[in-house]
């Protein structure tokens, strides 16, 4: 039986990702924890698999050539995963373009704009007491994310996943889906969208990958706590060391 692959992980959407897909490839994995509201992901020994101090990260005892290799980036980190055990990733090369166009998408736009909606909505507010500060932003971030929402949509109006066949770009994208409460979308205005996420919900992979992260606590850096200041301080007041 193959060893464990080392997931450095704490319950996010991009921690989420790959959990959700180690189960649905049928991997053995470990869970690390990577409190980043306590600053864990400065450490060292993360930072020499991570150098860009964020996790998700991986570390795979069976790599290439039956070598140990670590990876960071969640989106390299599903396309690592997807070659090794030839799942999710499409039949052939049209396919797997596909699935990298959509990847990149969900990377590059819905993560960063729905996390930055997520600051301005969520977080922000327990910053800066002027909430005509923070105005701007939460509009700017939330029409965004609307916005993406409704490609998604759009996108999903004549096809059951967003690459045709279910695949790593449907489970980078969901885990971004699931508190579209927080990022202020209301879902009956995108059922195409809603359907996928129910359908991808129902997934028995997907909910053994979300009662594996209860266990770990995800602060709640919005309230007004002693500990969520502390953590609100480590991760939004980074710089370059």
């Amino acid at each position: 039986m193959a060893e464990p692959i080392d997931v450095h992980f704490w319950p996010t959407p991009n921690g989420y990702k790959i959990t959700i897909a180690l189960e649905e490839m049928g991997l053995p994995y470990n869970i690390v924890p990577v409190n980043i509201g306590a600053g864990e992901q400065f450490k060292p020994e993360f930072l020499a698999i991570s150098p860009n101090n964020r996790m998700p990260a991986i570390v795979d005892p069976d790599g290439p050539g039956g070598k140990p290799v670590s990876v960071f980036e969640s989106g390299a980190i599903l396309q690592y995963l997807a070659r090794k055990t030839g799942q999710f990733y499409g039949a052939d090369e049209r396919a797997r373009i596909e699935v990298d166009e959509w990847l990149f998408w969900q990377m590059a736009g819905l993560g960063p704009m729905a996390g930055q909606t997520h600051h301005f909505r969520q977080y922000a507010p327990a910053m800066i007491s002027d909430q005509r500060q923070i105005a701007y932003g939460a509009i700017r971030y939330t029409n965004e994310t609307h916005r993406l929402y409704g490609v998604l949509d759009k996108r999903l109006a004549d096809r059951e996943y967003v690459a045709g066949d279910y695949s790593i770009a449907d489970m980078a994208a969901w885990p971004w889906v699931t508190p579209w409460k927080l990022q202020g979308i209301v879902m009956d205005e995108f059922p195409n969208l809603k359907a996928w996420y129910d359908r991808i919900a129902a997934r028995p992979a997907v909910q053994r990958s979300a009662e594996k992260g209860k266990g770990i606590t995800n602060r709640n850096l919005g309230a007004a706590t002693a500990d969520a200041e502390a953590a609100r301080k480590v991760l939004f007041g980074q710089r370059a060391r």
